[in-house]
């Protein structure tokens, strides 16, 4: 979080916090409320997530706490939603095998940012097009109040059982749909990706793709043609003001809506992009709609070892891409 981003808020705080806090940074802000009870129930949020003209959401769960502390015991609860610390789970059996597709597609909701904000925004997610329209128009003092949603879809394999799942279009605002099965393809090969909006192909979208390793990770990027990486996983502690979610390959999408995503190492890949366009709706200046999509890929060599059984549900990387819907 940049020192501006802080101020845009902070300096509206008391001058006895203010006191406290000295020269030190905010690393995290804490939302809190207390129920029928008294009890205390809230969560801690990453600082740079945090803006107080937005809203805030409380996980479920929280609200399915005894009054001695204790959780209801969820387990037995189908097509249960449930959250742990900032990730949502959704709990369901898979049943057969097969190339699974899962989708969230969120409400629209308003958030109001000063124009520091909103720039740093545009800066922090990698929404290049509309800061540099800002730049040439010269509103980058403008505030902004925006539209958004958010358009989720995994896809993932249950079995070895391939099928045709993975092509199927969800009818989202904008959405990722892949022209190849992702289950198909190894590391060290490409895969083609068409992004729709309203269901016509986007061209000339800005598009990021990156992945998270495996657990022993298998890369065939040019640096290093075979490795196994004990690289620390990603963080958000102790962020530097330079953090950006930007990082991984940078692609735009040609005349037919079309990238081509080197999958360069063993892991859960994702893809995402956010289109923000202005917006003549009254009370609003901008609209956005946020795609990502989600899949796993293996090395080769390995492929016919690497199977999830559907008795235990689907596996666990579904749940952490599913978090941005709490934050």
């Amino acid at each position: 979080m940049s020192n501006d981003d802080e101020k845009s808020w902070v300096k509206e705080l008391p001058k006895a916090f203010k006191a406290h806090k000295g020269a030190r940074k905010l690393e995290e802000v804490e939302s809190i409320i207390p129920d029928i009870a008294g009890m205390s129930r809230g969560k801690t949020m990453p600082a740079h997530k945090f803006s107080p003209t937005g809203t805030t959401f409380l996980p479920v769960s929280l609200f399915y706490q005894t009054i001695s502390g204790e959780y209801v015991d969820m387990d037995d609860i189908e097509n249960q939603w449930t959250e742990k610390d900032s990730i949502t789970f959704l709990n369901f059996n898979s049943g057969e095998e097969g190339t699974y597709v899962v989708g969230v597609s969120t409400k629209a909701r308003n958030i109001e940012m000063k124009s520091d904000a909103f720039n740093s925004y545009l800066k922090h997610d990698g929404v290049k097009d509309m800061l540099l329209q800002r730049e040439e128009n010269n509103t980058l003092n403008n505030d902004a109040i925006e539209k958004y949603s958010k358009h989720v879809k995994t896809i993932f394999q249950v079995g070895n059982k391939k099928t045709d799942d993975w092509k199927t279009v969800l009818d989202y605002p904008i959405e990722f749909v892949p022209v190849e099965n992702p289950y198909e393809k190894f590391s060290g090969e490409t895969l083609s990706v068409k992004l729709l909006r309203d269901g016509k192909p986007l061209e000339n979208q800005l598009v990021y793709a990156n992945f998270k390793s495996s657990e022993k990770e298998h890369s065939h990027s040019e640096s290093n043609a075979h490795s196994h990486s004990d690289e620390k996983k990603h963080s958000h502690d102790n962020e530097t003001e330079s953090h950006t979610h930007t990082t991984g390959q940078e692609l735009r999408t040609d005349k037919d809506g079309l990238i081509s995503v080197n999958l360069t190492n063993d892991g859960i890949w994702y893809i995402r992009t956010i289109h923000l366009v202005n917006s003549e709706e009254e009370g609003l200046t901008h609209e956005s709609n946020w795609a990502t999509l989600t899949f796993e890929i293996t090395h080769k060599h390995g492929a016919e070892t690497h199977t999830h059984n559907h008795e235990e549900g689907i596996p666990s990387y579904i749940f952490w891409i599913v978090s941005i819907l709490i934050v």
